[in-house]
C-alpha cells in the first residue's frame, strides 16, 4: 500500500478560519436540524456522523460525571468544539482548568484544546482515524488525551512528541482504569 502524507497548517494558521467557519456553520437553522454530531475538515466542509450508540453516551456521561468529582477547580465539557489544523473537532469529554476556560472565554470554539481531551470510541472508529484525533488535539495543545473503549477500558495518553500510554493520567491520578456502568 502506497504512504500518503498530508502536511497541513500550523494549528494557529487555521484557527482565525476555523472560528469564522464555526460561526457560520451555528448559525445555520437548517444544520441546526440535524441529529448527530457535526465537525469540519481544515476546508470547512461538513463532517456529519449519525448519533452514537446508546452505551457511546453512556460512558461519555459517565466519564464527564466521574472528572466533575474530581475537580473544584476546572470544567468538564461535553461535545467540546476544538479548532485543530485540521478543522473543529468535537471531543467527547474535555476538562480545562479555570486559568485555562479565563484564557479561552466564551467562544464559539476553543482556539486550543483544554487540557484533556477524551474520546469515547465507536464500532465505527478506525485506528488511524483515532490515531490522526489524537495527533491534532496534541497539537491545539491538550496535555493528554484519554480514550474509552466500548467496554469502558481507559487509555491514557501524554505527548511531548509521541503519544505514549500511562497505566493513569497524570492530571487525574485517581481516574479509574475502567468506567463502569451501573
Amino acid at each position: 500500500m502506497a504512504t500518503l502524507t498530508i502536511e497541513l497548517p500550523p494549528h494557529q494558521a487555521q484557527t482565525k478560519f476555523n472560528e469564522r467557519r464555526w460561526t457560520e456553520l451555528l448559525a445555520d437553522t437548517e444544520l441546526a436540524r440535524f441529529e448527530g454530531r457535526v465537525e469540519t475538515d481544515r476546508y470547512g466542509h461538513v463532517v456529519m456522523t449519525p448519533p452514537p450508540a446508546p452505551q457511546h453516551g453512556s460512558l461519555q456521561s459517565k466519564i464527564a460525571h466521574l472528572l466533575q468529582t474530581r475537580t473544584t477547580h476546572g470544567r468538564v465539557l461535553t461535545e467540546c468544539p476544538i479548532s485543530t489544523a485540521d478543522g473543529v473537532k468535537a471531543a467527547d469529554v474535555a476538562w480545562a482548568s479555570a486559568d485555562t476556560m479565563r484564557a479561552l472565554g466564551d467562544r464559539v470554539c476553543f482556539p486550543r484544546a483544554p487540557e484533556v481531551c477524551v474520546e469515547v470510541l465507536s464500532p465505527g472508529n478506525t485506528e488511524a482515524e483515532i490515531r490522526e484525533k489524537t495527533a491534532l488535539y496534541f497539537d491545539a495543545g491538550a496535555k493528554e488525551v484519554w480514550l474509552c473503549s466500548e467496554s469502558g477500558g481507559m487509555t491514557f495518553l501524554r505527548a511531548p512528541r509521541e503519544p505514549s500510554a500511562m497505566s493513569a493520567s497524570r492530571i487525574f491520578t485517581d481516574f479509574p482504569a475502567v468506567v463502569v456502568l451501573s
